[in-house]
């Protein structure tokens, strides 16, 4: 899934979640659970994708990021468990940019 852009959200071993944007979403999934991407989830592998985002540019997906970071615990769980009514791949329609 290269050449696009993409906010997402992986739930980590230990149960925590972290939000990140990517314009090679297997690329860095593969680096996270390689250890090689992000400090944050290198001590908290294996990591799983929880939830992707695919936007049109690269300025969207980073905002959709941020918005994501914002959310609390309960919330990205929610979004992680199929969030009702929200898609699971194209949109974030509820979350402040």
């Amino acid at each position: 899934m290269s050449g696009q852009n993409w906010a997402y959200l992986l739930r980590c071993a230990d149960g925590t979640f972290y939000a990140g944007w990517t314009n090679d979403l297997d690329r860095r999934l593969a680096a996270h659970n390689a250890g090689t991407a992000a400090k944050y989830t290198r001590g908290r592998r294996p990591v799983a994708l929880a939830w992707a985002g695919c936007f049109a540019t690269r300025g969207e997906a980073m905002s959709k990021e941020v918005a994501l970071k914002r959310l609390t615990r309960a919330e990205k769980q929610r979004l992680a468990d199929g969030w009702p009514g929200l898609p699971q791949a194209d949109a974030l329609p509820d979350l402040p940019d």
